[in-house]
């Protein structure tokens, strides 16, 4: 009886520490939709026994509010440039443990020591990419090469725009000869009268385009690099282009939370996405630009040295980083609310 006894007390325990432990092996992601492809977070779970939880968010702004309103039990969060800024004036991010990172040397030089983490305490890049026009070359010819384009009625409900306050604002900017970074109330006053104007126009505004231009709901996209790259894969008539106005370049980041509660499972990941055969599949996956060079070697030949993911010196010099505007930010706010209640 007593060894029966002992027994139902060791199954007992055994289910008890089994499930405590299986609590603490889960890694929570919060991400864009579409970066973390199923091979990668396959890939870690197999490795080191834990299970990888993604949810997404549609914008930067969207990222902050959740952590902002109190959002816990993240443990990897990708901020865009100007938003891990944002994040580490709040407070809401974690200092990176580099001894847990050691792939960390593998990181092209040019990716780090940027305006928005100068130290990279706080943040690793994850991708780089660019917003332009993608649109359908079965369609619409010749090719558009400026902005004014998505203000041609010809194209009324024809096309989408981003549904992220800066990338859009910005659009509007740049047309008009302004910065995207813009701090003059009258200038963000005149970019958000030509979105007014472009409204009626816009069938939708989504920031992921690439299910719109795949069916043929649309014909043309605002939209971000790695979108337009992804829908071309199934429809090949697709094409992109940066505007000659210009437009905006970013680097997407890997952070972690200040709420984090798997710090040290979280700097293993960070140090996993960082093995060039890991990192290659992120833009294999992604479409967006590998800031680990010798990922390059595991790529096909087309993503390697393709002209838009990786741009020529010319369209680099038309790019801007987006900043965070500090206190200004409530003018790009309020001009976003305006245009989208109309």
């Amino acid at each position: 009886m007593r060894s029966r006894y002992i027994l139902l007390v060791l199954i007992f325990l055994a289910l008890f520490i089994g499930d405590s432990i299986g609590q603490k092996k889960q890694l929570n992601v919060f991400t864009w939709s579409g970066y973390v492809s199923d091979d990668i977070r396959d890939g870690f779970e197999k490795e080191f026994g834990v299970t990888v939880l993604v949810d997404t968010f549609a914008s930067n702004e969207d990222l902050l509010t959740k952590l902002m309103a109190g959002a816990t039990g993240y443990d990897i969060i990708m901020p865009s440039d100007y938003m891990v800024s944002i994040l580490i004036k709040q407070n809401l991010l974690e200092e990176l443990n580099r001894d847990n990172i050691p792939n960390f040397k593998n990181i092209s030089p040019s990716f780090l020591g940027k305006y928005f983490d100068p130290e990279n305490q706080y943040s690793i890049p994850y991708t780089f990419g660019t917003a332009g026009i993608a649109y359908d070359s079965a369609v619409i010819s010749p090719a558009p090469d400026s902005w004014a384009v998505l203000w041609d009625e010809q194209y009324k409900n024809q096309f989408s725009m981003l549904d992220d306050q800066r990338e859009t604002i910005g659009v509007a900017l740049k047309l008009l000869g302004y910065s995207l970074n813009s701090t003059d109330t009258e200038e963000i006053k005149a970019a958000k009268e030509k979105l007014i104007e472009q409204k009626p126009l816009v069938k939708q505004y989504k920031s992921e385009a690439q299910e719109l231009l795949i069916s043929g709901e649309i014909v043309m996209a605002h939209c971000w690099s790695g979108d337009a790259f992804r829908a071309i894969e199934t429809r090949p008539t697709i094409r992109y282009v940066i505007p000659k106005e210009g437009s905006s370049q970013f680097i997407d980041a890997v952070c972690i939370p200040k709420s984090a509660p798997h710090k040290a499972l979280a700097e293993q990941f960070i140090d996993y996405l960082l093995r060039p055969e890991v990192n290659a599949k992120i833009t294999a996956f992604t479409k967006y630009g590998t800031c680990v060079p010798t990922a390059k070697e595991f790529l096909p030949e087309n993503l390697r040295e393709h002209k838009f993911i990786y741009p020529p010196k010319e369209v680099l010099e038309s790019l801007e980083w987006l900043r965070d505007p500090g206190d200004f930010t409530r003018h790009y706010d309020r001009a976003w609310e305006e245009v989208k209640a109309k």
